[in-house]
């Protein structure tokens, strides 16, 4: 069977699991996740990026950030148990209008390098999967191309706009193939309860 490289955006994954599930995130199991979509294009897995920033951390973290910062890790943990390449960008924190918000950092830029590394470091292969619906990656999507990789977008829009999930026509036109997520392919994904990984949430 041909093998793919799967590439996951976790900040869009979060948005889109919290709308499909009506305000509440959807618990899946991600490594299940992602190896279920690589079947459903009768590819192999042979490896999945996986791109998060953790979460916010002060110069003297509150009892709250720590504990954060401590599910973070155990999450993390776990999935690179599991073989999941991750990659960690930063969280910064903005203070507008006497109120705090967070942006994350520097994980497109990561997601982007490695994307433009596949011809060198995975030269057998020639399509990808990439989990997103950023428009950013359009040219690194447009150079892979030439190096004859074609990418299989997995993403979700809505055709009103001015929403979350408004429709990029820039990004799927770039793509060799696109496909829309769905409720199904998370709850399809169901995380496993048994006493040795209850509560895993990979």
């Amino acid at each position: 069977m041909e093998e793919t490289i799967i590439f996951i955006d976790e900040t869009f994954l979060e948005k889109l699991s919290k709308h499909l599930g009506s305000g509440k995130y959807i618990k899946y199991d991600k490594v299940l996740f992602a190896k279920r979509l690589a079947n459903l294009q009768k590819l192999g897995c042979k490896d999945i990026f996986y791109y998060i920033a953790p979460p916010f951390q002060g110069s003297v973290p509150s009892k709250l950030e720590e504990k954060r910062k401590d599910g973070y890790d155990k999450f993390i943990s776990k999935l690179k148990k599991r073989g999941v390449i991750v990659r960690e960008g930063r969280c910064q924190r903005l203070k507008i209008n006497n109120e705090f918000t967070f942006k994350q950092k520097a994980v497109d830029v990561l997601l982007a390098m490695d994307l433009t590394n596949i011809p060198i470091k995975f030269p057998t292969i020639k399509k990808i999967i990439l989990i997103s619906s950023d428009s950013d990656f359009v040219p690194v999507i447009k150079n892979l191309e030439e190096y004859g990789i074609r990418t299989i977008l997995y993403t979700y829009y809505e055709k009103i706009r001015d929403t979350p999930f408004s429709r990029s026509n820039y990004l799927i036109k770039s793509v060799y193939k696109y496909v829309l997520l769905s409720k199904e392919d998370f709850i399809n994904c169901p995380l496993l309860t048994t006493k040795t990984n209850k509560g895993d949430e990979t």
